[in-house]
């Protein structure tokens, strides 16, 4: 299981750069420059990232409300399902980058190119093994439940916490730089305020997953306890409640800066309620579930 939430730790990495660079792209001097099809692109690319990064949250978020921290052949598959589909939002977004680099250095078709032969290799490299004969094929049911000792949980949990800090870094990165930027002051004044709320969900949202270590030293002196696991547990999900605005508002003045200025409020409500529904909705449903089916078999 720790593997597998390891993987998911590296794709976040992987998505992490993309994320930060293109937040900070709409307020560089060169997006001007760009045309219509480029900002469009540009666009797209963050959606795309977005729509990564929120997927990979799914998986920790499952484990705690769902899962209660144990280990299920359950979680396995779904967090294995994640992995699987994340990589071609993640292939789209870093093919729309590539192509406009490559449009801005060498013309539109170079830029196509570009961007065509990123979206291929990733397709092969990522998706290609799915017709190899010699794969290995589940064999585990998905009710089966590991006896998941107190050590493991309080790992996988520490791990799924370093899965949601880099995508916090990213964003709180470009948002302190932000406000440095030329670009910035040309916001309206309810835009960057918007942008300053934003900055203290995702500041929040940091402190926060930071708190497990300094509880774990200072509380348990380092021993590992039910208690601390419960909180490592809750400071995990107080984070994901924190970022859904976090991410949702700099969305909002991204759009505004892209002179989406329409679309940009139900855009990025919308995200935020997608966000607290997968991660929260759908999982307490799950659970709900979950715990209906127990208590008739126990009947």
């Amino acid at each position: 299981m720790k593997n597998a939430l390891d993987e998911a730790r590296i794709l976040v990495l992987g998505a992490q750069v993309l994320l930060g660079f293109q937040y900070r792209a709409f307020f560089e001097k060169g997006y001007e420059k760009l045309g219509p099809a480029e900002r469009a692109l540009e666009l797209g690319a963050l959606l795309a990232l977005l729509f990564t990064l929120g997927a990979l949250f799914l998986p920790p978020a499952r484990h705690r409300i769902v899962e209660r921290g144990r280990d299920t052949a359950r979680f396995h598959h779904f967090t294995m399902t994640v992995m699987r589909v994340v990589l071609l939002p993640f292939a789209v977004g870093l093919s729309f980058d590539l192509a406009i680099a490559g449009n801005r250095i060498a013309g539109p078709w170079a830029g196509a190119a570009s961007g065509a032969i990123a979206f291929v290799a990733a397709l092969a490299l990522w998706y290609g093994h799915f017709f190899r004969t010699d794969r290995q094929e589940e064999e585990e049911p998905e009710d089966a439940v590991e006896d998941t000792p107190l050590e493991h949980r309080i790992v996988e949990v520490l791990t799924e916490t370093r899965i949601l800090l880099p995508g916090v870094q990213a964003l709180l990165g470009f948002q302190l730089a932000m406000v440095l930027m030329e670009t910035f002051p040309q916001l309206s004044r309810g835009v960057q305020l918007v942008h300053l709320g934003s900055l203290g969900f995702v500041a929040l949202a940091t402190i926060v997953l930071m708190s497990p270590p300094a509880y774990h030293r200072i509380v348990e002196r380092g021993r590992d306890t039910e208690r601390f696991h419960a909180f490592a547990s809750r400071m995990l999900l107080l984070a994901l409640a924190l970022l859904g605005p976090g991410f949702a508002g700099d969305l909002y003045v991204v759009l505004r800066r892209a002179k989406y200025d329409g679309a940009a409020l139900p855009v990025s409500l919308l995200t935020l309620l997608t966000f607290y529904s997968a991660w929260f909705g759908a999982m307490l449903i799950l659970r709900r579930r979950r715990s209906g089916a127990l208590r008739s078999r126990s009947a």
